[in-house]
């Protein structure tokens, strides 16, 4: 279905990519989809997937068209859906509005349409291609690609450190390390994902809520963005969060995973407010990759990882984590203050070994963007 594309084409997809870059932050747990419309050389209508639950891409494109829809081609950034979910087939849509051409940028990951939406569109008679900018549209979904083909979401870690590579003083003091910047900074991570994850240690030192704040996001729509709330998940074997937490208490949802060891304490977080998961094969800890799973069977297509050296140590060992955020200040906290993993490596032959993609300064403090490699140098995501 691939095929030769003009310089026109291309443009039409970017317009369509950039589009569906506008559900960035509300969109979870479906993909983000540009659709642009174009007869005549004339862009007649143009839409993005806005929020789970309502119309795609392409229904709000087909409606700023109208019937200039007919003997048109739509640009689609993913292959437009043919089953029933929440909404109708965006598929039928298009052969009913009388498209005569459809470029999708990707086929779909999703097992309920994996080029089934293609299929039909030329069935119908519709000429039909895809992989037209397939690189960049998969740079926007690349959480929900992860969990429709491993059935894991995308696990990215943020962590503050200073000059030093340290991330708290040893009483578990770390408020604040960075500055504003950095903080509005997390809050948009925060926004683009389905679900937060944090240690009990973090809540009992910090008392952290992990949750979106308007005031902090920085962006024009926050108030709407802040409407939907990340999941927030403390993984605390034994129950110790107290009841009076702000990450329970706070708007949105808050899961507590624990061992069955812990089991009696459940009854009085539950009456809190919060989800209590015992995991009832684990007695000592949370397993770590258990839980990815699950929050995969939950539909999160990205997951915030904000937590402290033992937690982060212990994902980065397991291979959970497929990117890091680390923002550095320019300062420094001393040889007796926590690292930024908790690592207990002894020689150099255990060294983990790291893919830098990207550096920028945020305010007075850096961001880094790295990935985690396995031993052979291969990426671990």
């Amino acid at each position: 279905m691939s095929g030769t594309f003009s310089p026109e084409d291309h443009a039409y997809m970017a317009r369509a990519i950039r589009l569906a870059s506008r559900g960035k932050w509300t969109t979870m747990p479906n993909p983000r989809v540009g659709c642009v419309i174009v007869r005549n050389g004339e862009i007649t209508g143009e839409g993005w997937h806005q929020w789970a639950g309502e119309g795609h891409a392409e229904v709000h494109a087909l409606a700023m068209a109208g019937k200039n829809a007919r003997n048109a081609t739509a640009y689609v950034s993913l292959e437009p859906c043919s089953h029933y979910g929440r909404t109708p087939p965006c598929a039928k849509a298009l052969i009913k509005a009388g498209v005569t051409r459809v470029i999708a940028a990707m086929q779909d990951p999703n097992p309920s349409v994996a080029g089934r939406g293609l299929a039909m569109l030329k069935e119908a008679g519709i000429e039909v291609h895809s992989g037209l900018l397939e690189a960049e549209a998969r740079k926007l979904n690349l959480g929900f690609i992860k969990r429709m083909e491993t059935g894991r979401p995308l696990v990215k870690a943020k962590l503050a450190m200073s000059m030093d590579g340290r991330t708290a003083m040893a009483s578990g003091e770390s408020q604040w390390i960075t500055g504003s910047d950095a903080r509005r900074d997390v809050q948009q991570l925060r926004a683009a994902s389905c679900a937060i994850i944090t240690g009990v240690g973090s809540i009992l030192h910090d008392d952290s809520s992990l949750t979106l704040r308007e005031e902090q996001l920085g962006l024009p729509d926050a108030r709407a963005i802040c409407k939907r709330q990340p999941l927030r998940v403390v993984v605390d074997s034994r129950l110790r969060t107290p009841v009076l937490s702000k990450v329970i208490s706070g708007p949105g949802h808050c899961l507590i995973v624990a061992t069955s060891g812990a089991a009696e304490k459940k009854k009085a977080l539950e009456q809190a407010g919060a989800e209590v998961l015992i995991q009832e094969e684990m007695t000592e800890h949370v397993c770590l990759t258990s839980l990815i799973d699950e929050l995969g069977r939950r539909g999160c297509n990205e997951v915030l990882l904000e937590t402290g050296a033992t937690l982060a140590g212990a994902m980065l060992q397991e291979q959970l984590i497929d990117e890091l955020y680390i923002y550095m200040a320019p300062l420094l906290m001393g040889s007796c203050a926590r690292p930024l993993f908790q690592l207990p490596f002894e020689t150099m032959a255990e060294k983990q070994p790291m893919t830098i993609c990207d550096i920028q300064a945020v305010g007075n403090d850096w961001r880094i963007t790295a990935k985690p490699k396995t031993m052979n140098g291969s990426l671990t995501a």
